[in-house]
């Protein structure tokens, strides 16, 4: 009973000073401390309904529970880091993101592959990743190429996509000035067209980052050394060590959004000019 009540407390407890602070205007701190405080309001009450209810660690752990686990397993935690986010996902997504770029460029030059390469890219990036993960497991073997082969697949379209459309967000009026100005393709490319592109780039990029992580666990069920993020969730599931996948869990949600982070503090510098990042 003594949980439940803290659990209670906690919602009630979290509800109230949130809704203070948001009453403190947009101020940075504020900003922070809002999603924070929620966090740790959901962890408090993760771990009072666990073992308010005695839920079993077979199918629920709590918080704590995961957090000696995650303690007592850094040296496994950090492998599995290095042979997925390292890798398999970054590898991928810098091959996926400069094969996008390349293309797109190639696409802007040519209306044949217009018209052709960006259907076929709506049907490929419909594929499931269950059907593309094994292909390329039989393709480019079991250790990290092949799972870097999956995100390559997985964020190829959705940045090729970002940026083709941004290449178009330049005006007629604006290409007609720059022809005035005796500008030629590359001139008005690198001068004009890419950096109204940024915006567009930068999305595509932020959408990838989220999809070459998942690419890469899920390519790791269907082959993978005896390292990495979804072997280890695999094969713990199997041997009921649910404390160790929801450490695995929280390795992987803190990468996706450090990665993320880290695109968009790039976008931040990058297109300071756009209306979406001033104030």
């Amino acid at each position: 009973m003594m949980w439940l009540v803290l659990a209670l407390v906690a919602w009630l407890g979290g509800w109230a000073w949130n809704a203070w602070l948001a009453r403190r205007g947009e101020v940075r701190a504020v900003r922070i401390a809002v999603p924070v405080i929620f966090g740790l309001t959901l962890l408090v009450i993760w771990e009072g309904l666990v073992r308010g209810f005695g839920v079993s660690p077979v199918i629920l752990p709590a918080p704590s529970t995961v957090a000696q686990t995650f303690a007592a397993s850094t040296d496994i935690l950090w492998i599995d880091f290095q042979q997925t986010v390292l890798k398999g996902a970054l590898r991928g997504f810098a091959i996926g993101a400069i094969a996008a770029f390349v293309a797109a460029i190639a696409i802007d030059r040519s209306a044949f592959l217009t018209r052709g390469l960006l259907p076929i890219g709506n049907f490929v990036a419909a594929l499931p990743i269950v059907g593309i993960a094994p292909i390329m497991v039989n393709w480019f073997g079991f250790d990290w190429q092949s799972k870097a082969a999956v995100v390559v697949v997985m964020v190829f379209f959705p940045i090729l996509v970002n940026t083709v459309q941004g290449l178009n967000e330049a005006s007629a009026m604006q290409r007609d000035l720059m022809r005035t100005y005796a500008a030629g393709y590359w001139q008005t490319l690198l001068r004009l067209r890419l950096p109204a592109a940024m915006p567009f780039i930068f999305n595509g990029l932020k959408i990838a980052t989220t999809l070459a992580l998942i690419g890469a666990i899920v390519a790791e069920y269907f082959g993978s050394p005896t390292r990495g993020m979804g072997f280890r969730i695999s094969t713990g599931v199997g041997s009921l060590s649910i404390d160790l996948v929801w450490a695995e869990i929280a390795v992987a949600a803190l990468a996706g959004t450090a990665l993320y982070g880290i695109v968009a503090w790039i976008e931040k510098r990058v297109t300071f000019w756009h209306p979406s990042q001033r104030g």
